[in-house]
């Protein structure tokens, strides 16, 4: 049984999100190839929040730059605040956190984590 991955309905950065934080979200479809790289482009961008916490967690330093610049902050934020869990590693999440001004030290958030009912 093969389970379909969805974007977050109520919560998540989707297409009118991405036009509402003022970007492209065909800029998205050069990183969604490099790192989402099991699903199309086409149909990685349907979820927007997904390739930026993709490239946020686990992109090299040039391509995390390149998104930063194409984005801006504010998509980044709104990228971080809607994680899902298992999209952001402990270190990323504390990187964003602060290079966002959305922490101080002690005061992280905690990683978001699956809740099994």
């Amino acid at each position: 049984m093969m389970i379909k991955e969805t974007c977050m309905d109520v919560d998540g950065l989707k297409m009118a999100d991405a036009m509402q934080n003022k970007f492209d979200v065909n800029v998205l479809k050069v990183f969604s190839r490099k790192y989402i790289w099991w699903k199309s482009p086409e149909d990685a961008i349907l979820c927007p929040q997904r390739v930026i916490a993709q490239v946020m967690n686990i992109g090299d330093y040039e391509d995390v730059q390149k998104l930063a610049n194409q984005i801006g902050d504010e998509a980044l934020r709104n990228a971080l605040l809607q994680a899902q869990p298992g999209q952001f590693n402990e270190r990323s999440w504390s990187y964003w956190h602060y290079r966002l001004g959305l922490a101080s030290h002690p005061n992280l958030p905690p990683l978001p984590i699956r809740k099994l009912a």
